[in-house]
């Protein structure tokens, strides 16, 4: 098995597929305000890191010789773990800002 390409090419499409993702959730579905967003841009950001995973996995059954359907197979699945675990832990490690709060006005007893 070619083991460099395997990682490499999981590697860049995690990468590829958190970073679109987060992009397309940034500027199509954010900027709704609380509103419901469209079908297809939840599609998009959904079909982005699917696309992604899927070239590497083509990508790496073209580019070797022997065992093929078993390295794309393995590149899918470790692509796709990677980018799981990048759109799980990524706000959570990045650090989201905290909510301000303000003070509630005080109440008036009548």
């Amino acid at each position: 098995m070619r083991w460099k390409l395997l990682i490499a090419a999981s590697l860049l499409a995690s990468a590829a597929s958190a970073g679109a993702f987060y992009a397309a959730w940034y500027f199509l579905l954010a900027p709704r305000g609380g509103r419901a967003a469209p079908l297809w841009a939840t599609a998009l950001s959904l079909l982005v890191p699917l696309g992604a995973v899927t070239f590497a996995a083509v990508f790496v059954y073209r580019h070797t010789a022997r065992r093929r359907q078993v390295q794309a197979a393995a590149t899918a699945l470790l692509a796709s773990l990677l980018t799981l675990a990048a759109l799980t832990l990524g706000p959570g490690l990045l650090g989201r800002p905290a909510p301000i709060l303000l003070p509630s006005p005080p109440t008036r007893n009548t």
